[in-house]
């Protein structure tokens, strides 16, 4: 690594450790991916020989067996960013003819694989929905995860007397369904320090201080390889059903609430919706339930501007984070602005640090005079 980039790597069962200087030292390359409302994933990758002592003695002990966890911290500048907090899935072994091109390669995801291992029946008399969130969270902690949890936008307890939410599903499917019928996202953020982790369930955070503006078109001072933006328009869509009273037994059409109701607009001329499309599923559920599930849907689709792009982390001075805000400057007055991050993945060598990032905004224009130099 660089004087000015430190790759930090620990490796064990449910409280991991520093790992050995020779996993350190055979270490060729590391890929992270990130990413709002999904799965985290990694792949290390391991220059090995015949003789090394990670092919002799440590595959053997089981020191990289799947489900064994690995915690990736990378020090840039000073500064610490865990990037990944997973459990190991997968190995494989690619021995070369050649010396110097046999590698080991593991694969792994962050640890919500933990909550897709086993299927459950278990009911949630009362509760809301973040609370059964948080009740889920909360069996994991043994593994460094706090749950935090977001009541959804508008309120729905389910009455006893009437109806018991039931989940039959792993806890993660089980998350994902709730989130995504309220419109809200799932997913675990490593950190701030390794071994500690926050599940989140709520809606996507469009809030809080921007990173450091990501800048194009001003030559010397552009701290992005590349950056491209799309806006499709036929992205965004007004979801409806019909719902039925029950006292009157009169049907009338329900159209998804604002979304603004979950999050802030970016932009100053948002993609108008130019499809309509129906809600299914609906029958038998109350108008709050109605009204959430079309608000999520909403949600989904109301993001019709894209950008992506490529920077190197020494040159942006900072490691950029997925699941927040960051600005954009240098692309012009349509596509300058706060962006949400939506996904990064990381390309990690020992002489270079490199990001691949996904943007996204529900329109033109930014609504907001200055971003963050």
């Amino acid at each position: 690594m660089t004087r000015d980039l430190q790759l930090m790597l620990l490796i064990g069962d449910v409280v991991p450790r520093p790992a050995s200087a020779v996993l350190i030292d055979a270490l060729h390359t590391a890929r992270i991916t990130s990413s709002s409302g999904a799965t985290s994933g990694f792949q290390l990758t391991f220059a090995v020989s015949a003789r090394s002592e990670l092919t002799r003695v440590m595959l053997p002990e089981g020191v990289l067996d799947p489900k064994k966890r690995v915690i990736v911290v990378a020090v840039v500048a000073g500064r610490s960013h865990v990037l990944m907090d997973g459990l190991i899935t997968r190995q494989e072994m690619h021995p070369g003819r050649v010396p110097g091109s046999s590698f080991l390669t593991v694969t792994g995801e962050d640890l919500s694989l933990l909550m897709d291992l086993e299927h459950v029946e278990r009911s949630y008399p009362g509760l809301p929905p973040h609370l059964r969130a948080m009740a889920v969270c909360a069996a994991y902690a043994q593994y460094g995860i706090t749950p935090r949890t977001v009541a959804p936008a508008l309120s729905d307890v389910p009455n006893p007397a009437v109806e018991i939410p039931v989940q039959s599903a792993t806890d993660l499917a089980y998350l994902r369904a709730m989130a995504a019928d309220v419109g809200h996202v799932f997913h675990i953020e490593p950190g701030p320090a390794p071994g500690a982790s926050t599940a989140y369930w709520g809606p996507q955070q469009r809030d809080g201080e921007p990173q450091p503006a990501l800048t194009t078109g001003s030559g010397a001072a552009d701290n992005v390889e590349e950056l491209g933006f799309a806006f499709d328009g036929l992205s965004a869509a007004r979801h409806t059903t019909r719902h039925m009273d029950p006292a009157s037994r009169t049907a009338s059409a329900v159209s998804a609430p604002d979304t603004g109701l979950l999050h802030r607009s970016l932009a100053a001329r948002p993609a108008a919706p130019v499809r309509e499309h129906p809600l299914t599923g609906q029958t038998g559920r109350s108008l709050t339930q109605s009204l959430l599930s079309s608000l999520g849907r909403a949600v989904r689709s109301a993001d019709a501007v894209t950008g992506h792009g490529t920077l190197d982390v020494l040159r942006y001075g900072r490691v950029l984070s997925a699941r927040h805000l960051v600005g954009v400057r240098g692309a012009g007055p349509a596509y300058d602005g706060l962006y949400y991050v939506r996904e990064v993945t990381h390309h990690i060598t020992r002489e270079r640090y490199q990001q691949d990032f996904s943007l996204v905004r529900d329109g033109l224009v930014t609504n907001t005079q200055v971003v963050t130099p």
